[in-house]
């Protein structure tokens, strides 16, 4: 059975929400369902898809999710054993479902939005997402990973098996795979962790006013956000569900633009370090002062390729955050983003970078300590710079590969360190500039290149109040 519908959408349908629902009557006995979608596409006229079952229900819903594919597809199908990538598999109920059209550019005049359905019940079986390995390995210490990635279940194009071998490539210990309001992708990733390399759960809240990574929940978490308090809501659901909520890359051009919710993490170095990360560095820097704990994080936001490629400036774990855990699994994984014990590096083999006080590690709450230890491997030649609720406070240059020091300091809220290139700034601007030919001429963003160039930014140790 095939049905055509044709809605007009407008920029008030968008004043009114930013999402427009199509409803389709699915009968008793369907086992597959295919919609496409046609538009005259342009640069003011982009419209998301996406699906909902018998289960749908407006923000902030728990039941009814199928599928998204945002602006990367419009076509897709959903079936008792099988989906477009983007969308689940599984039991197909009779009732209404609902086509989602995700409204993010409308142009000036009405335009019309042509869909096809077809319906069919052939005998298939019922395949629904697998369950989630929980393998581990065992030994503490420090592990590396990137905590954005993407596939072809969002606006990748790469499969899931392409990115896990450049999970692998990259020498990572832990990746989080965090597909665009989906969490279709954990169909290849839920049976994949091995103790060599683990899988977090992720999903990465997409709307048009801000992105957030949401990491270590089992369920979908809706991304409809519509008013001001919605993200409060959606980070209240996170921490309901045992989850780590973080704010990503806030910089241009994809600034967090909502209310900020209360949050476990901040991403403050997303791709090559010139591509206007000072600005997400400083937001961070920021709310530090204000007193909010928040640890600090990295991602690439690798999106996989076709084919497999080799190490670059934008490759999977550039830059790489690296944790201290008791164990490698997801659950001390999401510990360590909470503690907030460990620190953000350029790449897998970045320099290392410890910061203790009074024998306590990064993320720890200590009384008023009169000096910190620092250790760094890997920057002879940069500099050490060590940060504190008023700005930096030390310069120092750190002499050789194995380096370590105890240096006094004025213990006002929280001191944090960074290694800034000196040394490797002519090397590490160079290969930046290549990755990213955008850069090269453009006065914006080439005062942030020619600004300090972070190698390595650790986590804060706070100061409790005397």
């Amino acid at each position: 059975m095939s049905i055509d519908l044709t809605v007009s959408l407008s920029r008030a349908d968008k004043a009114r929400s930013p999402y427009f629902y199509v409803p389709v009557d699915v009968p008793a006995g369907t086992t597959r369902l295919d919609v496409s979608m046609a538009y005259p596409k342009a640069d003011d006229c982009v419209i998301d898809l996406g699906l909902f079952d018998t289960g749908f229900a407006p923000y902030p819903a728990t039941t009814g999710f199928r599928g998204w594919s945002g602006g990367a597809r419009d076509r897709f199908f959903v079936a008792t054993d099988d989906a477009t990538p983007g969308y689940l598999p599984g039991a197909m109920p009779a009732g209404t479902w609902r086509i989602v059209l995700g409204l993010y550019r409308l142009p000036a005049k009405p335009v019309l939005v042509h869909i096809t359905v077809s319906l069919d019940s052939s005998a298939r079986a019922t395949i629904p997402l697998p369950p989630r390995s929980t393998v581990s390995r065992p030994g503490a210490g420090w592990c590396r990973g990137d905590l954005q990635s993407h596939c072809h279940h969002s606006d990748a194009a790469g499969g899931p098996g392409l990115l896990h071998a450049s999970a692998k490539a990259a020498g990572l210990d832990f990746l989080a795979v965090t597909d665009h309001n989906t969490i279709s992708q954990r169909r290849y990733f839920n049976p994949a962790s091995s103790p060599e390399l683990i899988f977090v759960r992720g999903i990465e809240i997409t709307t048009e006013f801000g992105h957030a990574n949401v990491f270590g929940t089992n369920e979908w978490i809706d991304f409809r956000f519509e008013q001001p308090g919605d993200p409060a809501i959606m980070a209240a659901r996170v921490r309901e569900l045992g989850g780590v909520l973080s704010i990503n890359h806030d910089k241009p051009t994809i600034e967090w633009q909502w209310p900020r919710p209360e949050t476990d993490c901040m991403e403050v170095w997303q791709s090559a370090w010139p591509a206007l990360n000072a600005i997400s560095l400083a937001k961070y820097q920021q709310l530090l002062t204000t007193g909010r704990r928040i640890t600090a994080i990295g991602g690439s936001d690798y999106h996989q390729p076709s084919t497999l490629e080799e190490n670059n400036p934008l490759f999977l774990g550039h830059p790489t955050t690296v944790l201290h855990l008791e164990e490698l699994s997801e659950a001390a994984i999401l510990s360590a983003l909470r503690s907030g014990y460990g620190y953000v590096t350029e790449s897998p083999g970045g320099p290392h970078l410890e910061l203790t006080a009074s024998g306590r590690p990064m993320g720890s709450v200590v009384p008023r300590a009169q000096s910190v230890e620092v250790t760094v491997r890997g920057a002879a030649g940069d500099e050490l710079q060590l940060i504190n609720a008023t700005g930096g406070i030390m310069r120092l240059p750190i002499p050789d590969a194995d380096w370590r020091r105890e240096i006094p300091i004025e213990a006002t809220g929280f001191v944090r360190a960074e290694i800034v290139a000196i040394d490797s700034r002519e090397r590490i601007l160079a290969a930046s500039l290549a990755a990213l030919p955008e850069l090269d001429g453009h006065p914006t963003l080439l005062d942030i290149a020619n600004g300090p160039l972070r190698r390595a930014i650790s986590n804060p140790i706070y100061f409790a109040e005397a």
